[in-house]
C-alpha cells in the first residue's frame, strides 16, 4: 500500500458508523425543523444534494481529466503540481487547497480512501458518496482493496499493482484514469462525458458508450 501521508493534524469530525458527529446532528436537526415548518421540500433537498454529488461536482473533475488526456503539457503540470493546474481551470476552494493527482496505467491502479473520516476533494468531485464515508469502505479499502473494488464492480488483475492512498486534512487525491481505447480524435467535451466520479476515486474504469473499457 502506498500511503505517504498520515492523519496528523486531522481536524474533521470522525464517523465510526454507529453515531453521527456533532455537526451532522446539528444539520439534521436544522433540516427537520425547516421541513416541519414547511420551509424546505425534502424531495427538492434530495435533488439538490444529488446534483452536487453526482453531476456538478464530478463534472469539474471530468474536465480536468479530459484536458490531461488531450494536452500533454497540462498532464505533466497536473502530475507535478496538481493544485496549480486544477486552479488554472477555475476549480478552487475549501477541501481542494492541496491536491495530488495519481495516474493509472496498465500496470498500476490507484485507489483513494480516507481512513479516519471522509476527506474528499470537493472542488473537483462535489460531495462524497455515502459509501466513501462508510466505516466498511474506510477500513477494508486498506486491508483488502481488490475485494472492495470487486464488490463495487471493478476487477483488477493480479498482475496490476494496487496503490491505496489515504487522504488527510492536508492533502486530497484525484485519480487520473486511463483513457479508453478508440477515443482518438475525441474533443475534451466528448471525453469529459465519459469520466465518472467513481473512476476519479479509483473504484471504476472509464468506459466508452459502447461499453469498451480503457486499455488495460
Amino acid at each position: 500500500m502506498s500511503d505517504a501521508h498520515d492523519h496528523h493534524g486531522h481536524h474533521h469530525d470522525h464517523e465510526d458508523g454507529s453515531r453521527f458527529s456533532d455537526t451532522e446532528l446539528r444539520v439534521k436537526a436544522l433540516e427537520s425543523l425547516l421541513v416541519d415548518k414547511g420551509l424546505v421540500d425534502p424531495q427538492a433537498l434530495d435533488a439538490l444534494i444529488d446534483t452536487y454529488e453526482t453531476k456538478v461536482g464530478p463534472r469539474n473533475g471530468a474536465r480536468v481529466v479530459a484536458k490531461a488526456w488531450t494536452d500533454p503539457a497540462f498532464r505533466e503540470w497536473l502530475l507535478r503540481d496538481a493544485t496549480a493546474a486544477i486552479a488554472s481551470l477555475g476549480y478552487t476552494g475549501r477541501q481542494g487547497e492541496d491536491m495530488v493527482v495519481l495516474e493509472n496505467s496498465p500496470k498500476v491502479h490507484n485507489l483513494v480512501v480516507c481512513t479516519l473520516c471522509s476527506c474528499y476533494p470537493w472542488p473537483v468531485l462535489g460531495l462524497p458518496p455515502v459509501w466513501y464515508k462508510s466505516a466498511p469502505y474506510r477500513s477494508r479499502a486498506v486491508i483488502d482493496p481488490r475485494g472492495v473494488m470487486r464488490e463495487l464492480g471493478l476487477d483488477v488483475g493480479e498482475d496490476v499493482e494496487v496503490r491505496v492512498w489515504d487522504s488527510t486534512a492536508e492533502v486530497r487525491y484525484l485519480v487520473l484514469p486511463e483513457r479508453p481505447a478508440g477515443t482518438e480524435g475525441w474533443s475534451e467535451d466528448e471525453l469529459a462525458t465519459l469520466v465518472t466520479r467513481d473512476a476519479m476515486i479509483g473504484v471504476a474504469r472509464v468506459e466508452r458508450p459502447d461499453g469498451k473499457e480503457s486499455a488495460k
